[in-house]
């Protein structure tokens, strides 16, 4: 980058957590304000920091300075992050999304699954493989750390449930705060609330991993074109899917986190000075996210595994996946007991 051209850099960053409508957010932000070209979550303050700020800079070179620039993605759990952030644009405003705590932890193992990050086993067994999953939902510790780095004023703090009962009102006070004319979701209708949702874990594991391994290569790249082109044609959804199905946490399990996050939770309503209750009572009925299903003709059931096959052998064959991402894991807040993301 020329040392005459004009940095661009966001005003305002939504920084999570993961698993808090982010998905949903971004697409509803889009044509609205300048978000980062090609891609929704660039990663760069915690995964691809090493790339350098010029590599981060190259997401915003559409921006003509006449809207506002945002940035959405989970930084909310890396204290690397947020001092990142701090020492290159200081004066950022800050998102945040608060989401029950059980409902962010079943989300993220759901995740885990997907992406063939965790072995293949129940909620219990990834859990204690994963421990951070849990330790990561200290809420109050974090949100006190960003109010301390950009001032409580400088960080809007938002309820996941507002986005899910009074998704209008939610997106009313994020518009407010970034300071953008207020968006009407009537305009909005074709977004839906499952966004980036998923029931099922993958049939093969080792398909799942090496894919997400490829995706993050080819989005150190800055190739997002051939990321949403692979999206499009349900490559990362048949490597990372169309196994078991999920099932809901039961009564049991559920008692038994809500009781483990009472600190927390209550943790973080002294500081909100807001009522949280409902994140403490055991739930009797979960709202379960309805299944993507397709039908599909057996010729394009092969066609697609054909393609598949082709599409990430070609670039395991190129040696790629061996450098598909940096030692810092993708997935903001998590550190697992044993293997590391990264290591195939």
């Amino acid at each position: 980058m020329s040392p005459t051209t004009k940095r661009q850099l966001p005003e305002v960053i939504g920084v999570g957590p993961g698993r808090t409508g982010s998905t949903w957010l971004h697409r509803v932000l889009e044509g609205h304000v300048d978000l980062p070209h090609g891609i929704k979550e660039t990663q760069f303050f915690s995964t691809f920091f090493y790339k350098g700020i010029d590599w981060y800079m190259r997401h915003f070179r559409y921006a003509s300075g006449e809207r506002k620039i945002v940035d959405i993605c989970p930084y909310f759990f890396k204290a690397e992050a947020r001092d990142r952030i701090k020492a290159f644009i200081p004066d950022a405003r800050i998102i945040t999304t608060m989401r029950d705590p059980v409902d962010r932890l079943y989300s993220m193992y759901k995740l885990l699954r997907h992406s063939g990050t965790a072995r293949r086993g129940s909620f219990e067994q990834t859990l204690n493989g994963w421990p951070s999953m849990a330790g990561a939902n200290r809420y109050a510790f974090h949100l006190k750390a960003w109010f301390d780095t950009f001032g409580r004023e400088n960080v809007l703090v938002t309820i996941y449930d507002e986005l899910r009962a009074q998704p209008q009102s939610y997106v009313n006070r994020v518009t407010d705060f970034i300071g953008i004319e207020r968006i009407g979701l009537a305009e909005k209708s074709h977004l839906s609330d499952e966004t980036n949702s998923f029931a099922r874990a993958p049939r093969n594991r080792k398909l799942a991993r090496r894919a997400t391994a490829v995706k993050y290569w080819l989005r150190s790249q800055q190739a997002y074109r051939i990321v949403s082109l692979l999206e499009s044609a349900g490559v990362w959804e048949f490597c990372g899917g169309r196994g078991e199905p999920f099932p809901k946490l039961t009564p049991e399990q559920d008692a038994r986190l809500r009781e483990r996050f009472l600190p927390e939770v209550e943790a973080l309503e002294e500081l909100l000075r807001m009522d949280l209750s409902a994140w403490k009572q055991p739930r009797v009925a979960r709202r379960v996210s309805v299944e993507r299903t397709s039908v599909r003709a057996d010729r394009a059931e092969y066609l697609r595994v054909a393609f598949t096959a082709a599409v990430l052998g070609g670039l395991l064959a190129l040696g790629m996946v061996q450098t598909a991402v940096s030692p810092t894991n993708p997935f903001d807040e998590l550190t697992p007991q044993s293997e590391p993301f990264y290591r195939l």
